[in-house]
């Protein structure tokens, strides 16, 4: 099946949207009153479809799972509150957010923070690395987007578990936020971050033969099977 929206404008990436996640990471607590979204953007040739194979990235040794509810937006959306955000969805989709948490691409470390940041935003950028599907859900099948259970499984072992609830910035916070700065275009997709339970926290990543299962609410189970560079595509 190809994704449910092939070549989106923009992916907007959030991280740091789940307290669970954020302790994991070894982060401090973030304080939702006064935190700003951390939002980061990701290619179109990023997006993949349900049960498309995704080849292991040669640049990466840490490639790692992230169950996500993905928006998908219907109207354009520039300044708009957060109380008018969520009429700017047309509906709602399962994605997995595919991070290399290390990139091996033969350059010496500087140690300079901003070659830290850099180098995991650019492990945000691959191929492949935003499956999105199986289904596109209408906003109204869905209804409240803060009441959808998240669920994430590697080769069928749960490793990801939680709501959509419990996230720091709703979804319509995040559109309102998102629109102050960029114009939201339709066919453009958010992912809203995602829960504890990714592999960086156990030192477990994945590798050719692995089969991940990302499923929100009504949205349907995306599979997405892991294959060798070279095997990329045969299936």
């Amino acid at each position: 099946m190809l994704a449910p929206i092939l070549r989106p404008g923009k992916v907007i990436g959030v991280a740091a949207n789940y307290q669970d996640h954020i302790a994991e990471s070894g982060m401090k607590r973030r304080d939702r009153a006064a935190a700003m979204p951390r939002l980061f953007l990701k290619p179109s040739t990023s997006v993949a479809g349900h049960q498309e194979p995704v080849a292991l990235p040669a640049i990466t040794d840490q490639f790692d799972w992230e169950v996500e509810l993905a928006v998908v937006i219907g109207t354009p959306a520039r300044e708009v509150g957060i109380a008018d955000a969520l009429d700017h969805v047309f509906g709602y989709t399962t994605s997995n957010d595919l991070s290399a948490r290390r990139l091996v691409h033969g350059i010496p470390d500087d140690g300079e923070p901003q070659t830290g940041f850099f180098a995991w935003l650019e492990g945000k950028w691959l191929d492949g690395s935003a499956p999105l599907g199986p289904y596109l859900v209408t906003a109204g099948e869905v209804g409240d987007p803060q009441d959808l259970p998240l669920t994430l499984a590697v080769n069928g072992v749960r490793r990801q578990e939680a709501s959509t609830a419990d996230m720091i910035h709703s979804v319509a916070e995040l559109i309102s936020y998102s629109s102050r700065l960029m114009t939201l275009e339709p066919g453009d997709v958010i992912l809203t971050g995602t829960p504890a339970g990714v592999g960086s926290a156990s030192g477990t990543f994945l590798q050719p033969g692995d089969v991940v299962e990302a499923e929100v609410g009504p949205c349907g189970k995306l599979e997405t099977p892991i294959v060798a560079p070279e095997d990329h595509g045969r299936r």
